[in-house]
């Protein structure tokens, strides 16, 4: 039997040494070689305590690269651990290998990035271990210009500005399993970046949890973020992303911003929850699909839209407030509905608004134009000031359809103003079939030209 597992083994190392001899195109190389990589000759296992420094553990890493293994303890420097070759992994024994950052002069912890003169450097992997600062340090962990780059289980906190900060890691950066809490700045900060992955991360009390920036394709799923003093997410200029499945919690600012000319994101499956801001903030973008969110207590609108965002699905949405025992509801459980303004071309539909302090959906400004509103349950709103505000509020609404909604009142005395609010210019709309339910009285708006027999109907 040892006999035949030999024979295989030696035949396929002559196979993997006759594919390396052939010519071939190698997707990862940014030069395009001809050739595959060689691969990692020469890479060193260094253990870091043999050293006496982890500085001097580093610089013993070879050009082919390595591991660099990180006993346990506390580590103090005053001057970046500096990694400036590809292939490393560096590994610590969990976040009982600690590196306090002693620096004043914003530098950070550990800074990764390719030697003066070289482009790029690839696949640094960096993992369990914790790194924190202090209010005038830099980031925990600064990488510029390293692709393909890993880090996980790394515990980065309490940082001066930063916990990890990533600028141009073009190709495939991975954030996962992470702590980054208590940062004096965003926790983790996302500048060019392309097909990011940032999944299973907890963040807590940074200023904002994540931004992204002047980016491609992120993938932020399956994280918690939790009590941050600024916002949750924010994505400026950034193409084709996802964030899905996250929770965000009770952020001073907003939970989700989008800005800055992105398109083509989705916001979808997240639950964001008791936020002083807003739920999602869209200024300014196109082609945004936000879907299945739980958008509970928020204080200020559930989702905006503003500043020519356009080109909008805002589908599958609960909107809500504390829904069980009427007593035990008080300021601090706010809801809010949608605001858009001056937005076109826009679908609403099959969101469920509840208990809401003001109103479900407004629609405000000039030049809002082909919404589709069809499909939606509200009940009853108003419910911070009852009387002020009605389910739907259109300020200039054209060329647009509301059709199939359920409006419902069942409270008494009833807290809706009325059904809906028509108010500028309005064009040419189609209104019908939408059920109300409950109320005393129904206002039905007249002086609209409406392309409808029956804009709304009450049951017998």
């Amino acid at each position: 039997m040892r006999r035949i597992i030999g024979s295989l083994v030696t035949a396929a190392l002559a196979a993997c040494a006759a594919v390396t001899l052939c010519p071939a195109s190698w997707a990862g190389d940014p030069t395009k070689n001809a050739q595959f990589q060689p691969g990692a000759e020469g890479a060193r296992l260094i253990d870091a305590a043999a050293f006496e420094s982890l500085q001097a553990a580093f610089q013993a890493l070879p050009a082919a690269g390595g591991v660099v293994t990180i006993p346990p303890g506390r580590y103090e420097i005053t001057e970046p651990l500096r990694i400036r070759t590809g292939d490393v992994l560096v590994r610590g024994s969990g976040t009982s290998t600690h590196i306090v950052n002693r620096n004043e002069g914003g530098l950070a912890g550990i800074d990764v990035r390719a030697p003066e003169g070289v482009k790029s450097i690839w696949r640094v992997q960096i993992c369990d271990l914790r790194v924190t600062g202090n209010p005038k340090s830099g980031p925990g962990i600064y990488a510029k210009a390293v692709d393909e780059i890993l880090i996980s289980r790394v515990a980065a906190e309490h940082n001066g500005t930063y916990g990890i900060f990533l600028d141009n890691c073009y190709e495939d950066p991975r954030i996962c399993d992470c702590l980054i809490n208590y940062n004096t700045h965003t926790g983790l900060n996302l500048v060019a970046c392309h097909d990011i992955v940032v999944s299973g991360n907890q963040f807590e009390e940074n200023k904002d949890a994540v931004r992204c920036i002047d980016g491609y394709n992120l993938a932020m799923t399956g994280n918690s973020l939790d009590d941050h003093l600024g916002n949750g997410v924010v994505i400026e200029n950034t193409y084709g992303s996802l964030v899905s499945a996250n929770m965000i919690e009770e952020c001073a600012g907003h939970a989700v911003v989008l800005a800055r000319e992105c398109y083509g994101d989705t916001v979808s499956a997240n639950t964001l929850a008791h936020c002083k801001g807003e739920g999602v903030h869209l200024d300014k973008v196109r082609a945004i699909t936000i879907s299945a969110n739980n958008i509970v207590l928020m204080a200020q609108a559930g989702v905006h839209a503003l500043n020519g965002a356009g080109e909008l699905t805002i589908a599958g949405n609960t909107f809500c407030r504390y829904p069980f025992d009427p007593t035990k509801a008080h300021k601090l459980d706010p809801a809010s509905g949608i605001v858009l303004e001056g937005v076109q071309d826009a679908t609403i539909t099959g969101n469920s608004f509840t208990r809401l302090r003001q109103t479900a959906l407004t629609v405000r400004g000039k030049d809002n134009k082909r919404l589709i509103i069809v499909g939606n349950s509200i009940l009853n709103p108003s419910q911070e000031r009852p009387r002020e505000y009605s389910a739907f509020f259109f300020e200039n609404l054209s060329d647009s359809v509301i059709t199939g909604n359920i409006i419902a009142d069942n409270q008494s005395p009833n807290t809706m103003k009325q059904v809906v609010e028509f108010t500028g210019d309005p064009g040419t709309l189609v209104v019908g079939d939408n059920l109300v339910t409950g109320l005393e009285r129904l206002i039905i708006p007249t002086g609209i030209p409406m392309q409808s027999g029956a804009p709304f109907i009450t049951p017998p």
